[in-house]
């Protein structure tokens, strides 16, 4: 696991090899036996000088996640004493008077690059393709094995934060630039650069053990001082309170680096432990790490033989097929993109030539990536084009005619047994799939606008979808570059049907009389990306209002309206406003400025006696998505909780620090949950009525996870 060899010189070469790993990471196994290996070259008095490497492909890629998920609640003191063994020797490494050099053969992340800032001297290999970074705060986490205190005494404050704060990843070229890695040289001679530096030097300090001055300077000078003052406004600003780690960043580096470099380590180490023990960076650590990559790498696909797709046929040209058409083309796909006519093909296609045309422009592509995208695409109206496509994702219109017709259209040229993909957020899956004569082959495969930044696609299986087609839609998936869940077929499916809960509820707080900047607020604040009104003029008040009337339309006598249509009603109907495309809705959107909330509503919905609190309404608006959630999961839409939050976190942005809608709920506690839906059941209503699943793991004190 950890190699040990000592050379004639006197250089002891410490390698890390974790056996069946990809990658090597720090494992409790691998941090004791490092830490055994590093202390025994300390001790023997032949060893003059220490290199550490790796001899897998990249140095270190970070802690062992599994490892931190043992520690959700338990004591810091506990965790402290756990993980302090590492964080010491890291300490007597640096100050026991023998050199130590990293010779860094490729990617180091989080505790990985810590070790390395441990060393007197850091060498990397010139390659193209390795990063280093301390991304820990993505997982709601801190550096703790020194990284607060070491890489700000190393380049400055200024340079250190936005590494900390925001969790970048930086080529080694910039490294050094930085000066994180004090030489860059090839690959192959890298163990010899490092030998030859230990040999030069026999006796290494530290820089702030020498007294060296923090580059920049120090924490409590004015120019740092303000920087602090800005930065933590914009922590505020940007995570409102709901992620704790930012500020816990900040406090490290402000109290540390005004104390000896042994003090900050342990207040670096008390932060660390009170962080990894609490919710959000468990839950974050669970759905964000875990859960998503095992969506990516489809452990939900069923077992049949792998599809490949080298021809993709998408049926519409709007911003939804071209979105499609452009992550297929980026991943190697010939397109066929087809609308109604060849000038709404053919704009289709001009509109995202332009937007690639922005991002040439803003340097996040080149014009030859640009070029070799839309070579691969073929806009046209002729659906004899669509013959030799493996498979066809519909993007049109969510109508249930439009939407049988290009189906059986499409099927005439390239044959019922292509897979073929409704991309529909609300339509049901087995009702369209009755037009295809293949309802076996045919399935809803829901993408999320812009499809280039949105990662997910929900895919939702018909009555008769089969598994083949099953697994070769995740196939797909894969192949377009997108992370998917796999839901079961009905109304709304799973993410349609929860946000637009969210939406409904601040309509129906804004009803009540809450003032609408308020509800606005409150949506912001409880975590979501943005408030509900903001969310309902960006869909369409008209949208919804044709969604509800077509719904009364369908059900009769049984459909009940809720709480929020007479409002959507009275802004469409009564006083055209429709929205954000139609000019105004909820706000205004006056031309070179800044769009602001509409005037009228105070007067169409004053206060009506005392204000709920911030609480109350952040409570509202997400248990009532959580609770839409935990339905899907009593009518079988979705069984899975790791899918149903990373379905949530990254269909609709619910709540990022909460790790999702179940996660949500077990860290409320499923019985308090169950309490507090009761009680708004009573008060504003029956849609916070308790499905029977729920109640049942209230009683019996289960939760989604356990």
């Amino acid at each position: 696991m950890i190699g040990y060899e000592v050379d004639a010189d006197g250089i002891a070469t410490v390698s890390w090899d974790l056996p069946g790993r990809p990658v090597n990471i720090l494992s409790m196994e691998s941090r004791l036996e490092f830490v055994g290996a590093i202390e025994r070259a300390i001790a023997d008095p032949a060893v003059k000088g220490i290199l550490i490497t790796s001899a897998k492909k990249e140095f270190i890629a970070g802690a062992d996640l599994t490892l931190l998920q043992t520690l959700r609640g338990q004591p810091a003191a506990a965790i402290i004493e756990r993980l302090r063994p590492m964080r010491d020797l890291l300490r007597r490494m640096e100050t026991s008077g023998k050199p130590v050099v990293a010779a860094m053969n490729g990617t180091a992340l989080g505790g990985g690059l810590e070790i390395c800032l441990a060393c007197h001297r850091r060498i990397a290999a010139d390659r193209p393709d390795t990063v280093y970074g301390l991304p820990e705060v993505g997982l709601g986490l801190l550096p703790g094995a020194g990284g607060t205190q070491r890489l700000p005494r190393l380049i400055g404050i200024k340079a250190a934060l936005p590494l900390l704060l925001e969790g970048t990843r930086i080529t080694a070229a910039r490294a050094r630039d930085l000066g994180i890695i004090d030489e860059l040289v090839p690959p192959d001679e890298l163990i010899a650069a490092a030998r030859a530096w230990l040999l030069a030097n026999p006796v290494h300090e530290q820089p702030w053990d020498r007294g060296a001055a923090i580059p920049g300077g120090a924490a409590a000078s004015p120019e740092n001082h303000r920087l602090f003052m800005t930065t933590a406004a914009r922590v505020h600003e940007e995570t409102r309170g709901n992620f704790p780690a930012p500020p816990a960043i900040l406090s490290c580096v402000f109290e540390g680096l005004r104390t000896p470099i042994d003090v900050g380590l342990d207040t670096e180490f008390r932060h660390f432990a009170e962080l990894v023990r609490g919710d959000v960076a468990q839950n974050t650590i669970r759905t964000v790490f875990f859960s998503i990559n095992e969506a990516r790498k489809l452990g939900m696909r069923p077992a049949a033989p792998p599809a490949t797709f080298r021809r993709l046929g998408i049926l519409g040209a709007g911003t939804m097929g071209g979105g499609l058409a452009q992550v297929a083309a980026q991943g190697g796909l010939d397109v066929v993109l087809l609308d109604r006519d060849e000038d709404s093909a053919r704009a289709g296609f001009e509109r995202l030539a332009g937007d690639l045309g922005k991002l040439v422009d803003k340097g996040r592509m080149t014009g030859g990536e640009r070029d070799a995208i839309l070579a691969r695409i073929t806009p046209t109206a002729d659906f004899n084009d669509l013959a030799g496509c493996e498979a066809v994702i519909e993007a049109v219109f969510e109508d249930r005619a439009v939407k049988d017709e290009v189906t059986r259209r499409t099927l005439a040229v390239t044959g019922s047994g292509i897979l073929f993909g409704s991309n529909t957020s609300k339509i049901p899956i087995t009702s369209l799939a009755a037009s295809s004569g293949r309802p076996d082959r045919f399935i809803g495969l829901h993408f999320f606008s812009p499809v280039p930044r949105m990662a997910l696609v929900e895919i939702i299986r018909g009555r008769q979808t089969s598994d083949e087609t099953l697994a070769h839609a995740l196939d797909l998936s894969k192949a377009l570059g997108r992370t998917p869940i796999v839901v079961n077929d009905g109304p709304g499916f799973f993410t349609s049907r929860c946000v637009s809960t969210y939406l409904n509820e601040g309509i129906a707080l804004l009803r009540e009389g809450v003032p609408p900047a308020l509800i606005e607020n409150a949506g912001r604040i409880a975590g979501m990306p943005v408030g509900p009104l903001t969310l309902g003029d960006e869909i369409g008040l008209d949208v919804m209002f044709k969604v509800r009337t077509q719904e009364a339309a369908d059900k009769g006598d049984a459909w009940t309206p809720g709480p929020e249509f007479p409002v959507v009603e009275h802004m469409v109907a009564t006083l055209g406003r429709r929205g954000r495309k139609g000019g105004g809705g909820f706000y205004d959107y006056p031309a070179g400025a800044p769009k602001r909330l509409w005037p009228g509503l105070a007067d169409l919905y004053p206060p009506r006696g005392a204000l709920p609190s911030l609480d109350a309404l952040k409570t509202r608006l997400l248990h009532v998505q959580a609770l839409e959630a935990a339905r899907c999961f009593d009518e079988g839409i979705i069984d899975d909780p790791r899918q149903a939050d990373v379905g949530s976190v990254l269909g609709w942005s619910f709540a990022r620090h909460t790790g999702g809608v179940c996660s949500y709920i077990d860290t409320v506690g499923v019985a308090r949950f169950v309490e507090e839906c009761d009680a708004l059941a009573a008060t504003v209503g029956p849609r916070f009525a308790v499905p029977e699943r729920l109640r049942a793991m209230a009683g019996d004190g289960r939760g989604f996870y356990g």
